[in-house]
């Protein structure tokens, strides 16, 4: 009994999940290529495997003749009769032709052959096990590093990769240590076998964190809408309700916050925010930064530039540590944020309307009778404050404004934003 071959094909049964007939089967033809190569002149060589005692045959195809010529092709009749009584003269039978050191020399010139049909074979069980779970959540311990930092993680049957760059920088991890990463998908590699890839950055693996956490959000009555990521420091995601009775963001906090807390506590602690949904960038950037209050915003469809204003004490929260916060609001919304605080803006806004003021343009000073989108009435309080053209408006401060004409500040700005706007677009 080959008990050294009976052990592969037990290990590779238990540990690889590769069935005793795949792997007899790239054996018996690796052999078989090295068997030609060791018996000169034998033809149709082919080669077998006892599945249960592990032993090798090694047979050749000879012609039974009444006188052999060509012993490695030939045999005669009364040899072949010791082997099958019936036959005849003229007929074809495999004989056994195993060389007495054939086990020594078959094994190092079929090694890279063997290995090469396994690793082959190994490819396909982790392919029809594994590929149908991508995107899925699996657990595993890390066995070992490989070229630098990138972990090898033992999942049971298999070994999976998760290459540095699917883990944030900010974790670390050692030989033994639990890991819990998304199945990001099933690759073929360099030497013809197959490798798992686990992810711990990828936007999905949140998503799938959420699918685990929140049941509202696996039955369907919440959705996560997207998803965007800076991993190891923030996230934030935006989920809408098709039930007018459950609360998309309430459904995700929890009770005392417990469905977030596993959230964050499976991303070490890294910040979360829950957005609700909206279809306009506007409300849905709105959301994102309650409470602070965006003062002032613009649109350029065509540029995909989102500019708005805050005030100056919102503005470091909403630009955020490196401009991190600022970033994701941009991928949220799908436009390129500029955000600028209110005095600066107001700086900026003084003296464009002082060169507007100072300009030669003739209807600066044709008598005002009414400004688009401020209500008449407000232009009638504008005029009995002896502003009664667009150059006066022009040169006067938001609070002269405020004091003659007796409306609010916000109203005041608001008048010579819009009569900024209204001679530019005249200009224009």
């Amino acid at each position: 009994m080959n008990k050294d071959l009976i052990a592969v094909f037990e290990y590779l049964e238990r540990e690889k999940g590769i069935g005793r007939k795949v792997v007899i089967n790239a054996i018996e033809e690796s052999l078989t290529i090295a068997a030609r190569k060791s018996i000169d002149g034998a033809s149709n060589v082919t080669v077998s495997i006892n599945q249960k005692t592990g032993k090798i045959d090694v047979f050749s195809e000879k012609e039974i003749v009444d006188v052999v010529e060509v012993p490695a092709q030939e045999i005669s009749l009364e040899e072949a009769r010791e082997i099958d009584p019936q036959c005849e003269i003229g007929q074809f039978i495999d004989v056994v032709v195993t060389p007495s050191d054939f086990g020594r020399i078959a094994a190092q010139k079929a090694r890279q052959i063997i290995n090469q049909k396994i690793r082959s074979a190994e490819r396909d069980v982790i392919y029809e096990e594994y590929r149908h779970r991508v995107n899925e959540l699996v657990s595993g311990t890390v066995k070992r590093f490989a070229r630098g930092a990138n972990l090898i993680v033992d999942l049971g049957k298999v070994e999976a990769i998760l290459p540095m760059r699917h883990y944030p920088k900010t974790e670390r991890y050692n030989v033994g240590d639990r890991v819990f990463a998304l199945l990001f998908e099933v690759r073929d590699t360099d030497i013809g076998g197959a490798e798992v890839v686990l992810s711990r950055t990828e936007p999905e693996f949140v998503r799938q964190l959420i699918h685990q956490e929140v049941p509202e959000v696996s039955e369907g009555t919440v959705e996560v809408v997207s998803v965007f990521r800076e991993p190891g420091y923030r996230t934030k995601f935006t989920v809408r309700s098709f039930d007018s009775k459950v609360d998309p963001v309430g459904a995700c906090v929890g009770v005392r916050g417990t469905r977030v807390k596993n959230i964050v506590s499976e991303l070490n602690n890294e910040k979360v925010d829950i957005i609700p949904y909206s279809d306009d960038p506007i409300e849905l950037l709105q959301n994102a930064l309650d409470p602070i209050e965006i003062r002032k915003v613009r649109i350029s469809e065509q540029d995909k530039v989102c500019s708005i204003v805050v005030d100056d004490d919102d503005y470091p929260k909403v630009i955020g540590k490196r401009g991190l916060n600022a970033r994701l609001n941009s991928q949220l919304i799908g436009y390129d944020l500029e955000i600028k605080p209110m005095t600066e803006y107001t700086k900026t806004i003084a003296v464009e309307r002082k060169e507007l003021a100072e300009s030669e343009d003739p209807i600066l000073d044709q008598p005002i009778e009414k400004i688009e989108g401020v209500n008449q009435l407000i232009v009638d309080h504008l005029i009995d404050g002896e502003f009664t053209t667009y150059r006066s408006l022009l040169q006067a401060t938001s609070e002269e404004l405020a004091k003659k004409a007796n409306i609010s500040l916000v109203m005041a700005d608001n008048v010579l934003d819009q009569v900024r706007k209204q001679v530019q677009l005249t200009n224009d």
